[in-house]
């Protein structure tokens, strides 16, 4: 992905970059359509967009959340829609990149919708109960050579990014973890916490207030350089597992077959409130790390990543909740 002083360098212009669609206001509503409901990681990302969307583009903006099917009802809503950039998805990329292989029969496809613009991404940490006797991957693995079979780890739900990064930590270290299914991550949090289950993978923000209370103990990250959040907790790679990486990406998608003109342009519209700094403050208060990246970077990035979690679904024969 291109830097991000390479591409701020290049970006913008601003309105004065935007076609006459976006740069000269329109009645016509612009549409931020969001497949889950109301209070989550996209709508909290949709609220913040939508105001600013607004008045940068000088047209109404709503956002419309359209919940069901693990959000298969929104991204199909928005892969049905016409292509001319005022149907807009505000969207976790795993409707790109695991539902496609993860349920047979969505009633969309991944070609079915344009990447415009990765919003904001984070790494997951694995946490596990202060009284866990372990404070490290290698300490872990040495656990489990001790013990094999008898270390579990929570997810929210089957096939969420949270499970299969625990798929993934399988297959390349050789754990035997066994997996437990939550409806959500509240519930795993809590009984990780509680010393039901061993292990979790999740996103930083949402565990800070119990790892500085000590209920939680960070054992590894799943980027590829430590988090400023906890500079002394290894990556997953450090242990020795060169090349691991989990991500969680927000991102905006608009139909197939939008004009790459219109597509290039709302991504500069949105990056523009991304670099707005109280944006970049809102969005580092959730623990999310806002991004320039072109349709084409994130395009790429999408593709990777569908090829990394078809692989891990498949070889650890992962099946979605019934």
């Amino acid at each position: 992905m291109a830097s991000r002083r390479a591409w701020l360098a290049t970006g913008l212009g601003l309105l004065g970059g935007l076609p006459p669609a976006l740069a000269q206001g329109t009645d016509k509503t612009l549409r931020l359509v969001v497949p889950f409901g109301t209070g989550g990681g996209s709508d909290n990302l949709a609220r913040i967009l939508q105001p600013r969307l607004a008045a940068l583009l000088k047209q109404p903006v709503i956002v419309d959340n359209r919940p069901g099917a693990g959000g298969a009802v929104g991204a199909a809503y928005v892969a049905k829609s016409a292509p001319d950039g005022q149907t807009l998805l505000l969207a976790d990329a795993s409707v790109l990149t695991i539902s496609p292989a993860l349920f047979p029969k969505l009633p969309y496809s991944s070609s079915d919708l344009q990447p415009v613009i990765n919003l904001a991404q984070f790494p997951l940490v694995l946490v596990g109960p202060s009284r866990l006797p372990a404070q490290s991957l290698p300490e872990l693995l040495a656990l489990d050579k001790a013990r094999p079979g008898s270390l579990s780890i929570a997810s929210s739900g089957n096939g969420a990014t949270p499970h299969l990064a625990a798929e993934l930590l399988k297959l390349t270290t050789g754990l035997q973890l066994n997996h437990i299914p939550y409806k959500g991550s509240g519930p795993a949090i809590n009984d990780t916490v509680g010393g039901q289950v061993d292990l979790v993978f999740t996103g930083y923000a949402t565990v800070a207030s119990l790892i500085k209370a000590g209920k939680l103990k960070p054992l590894a990250v799943t980027s590829p350089q430590r988090i400023a959040e906890l500079p002394q907790v290894p990556t997953v790679a450090e242990a020795g597992f060169a090349g691991f990486e989990a991500w969680i990406s927000q991102g905006v998608f608009s139909a197939a077959g939008t004009p790459a003109d219109t597509v290039h342009r709302l991504n500069q519209a949105i990056a523009s409130i991304l670099r707005q700094p109280e944006v970049s403050e809102l969005l580092r208060q959730q623990g999310l790390d806002p991004l320039d990246n072109s349709p084409q970077d994130y395009a790429t990035w999408l593709q990777q990543q569908q090829t990394l979690w078809s692989r891990v679904i498949r070889q650890a024969g992962v099946k979605p909740d019934a």
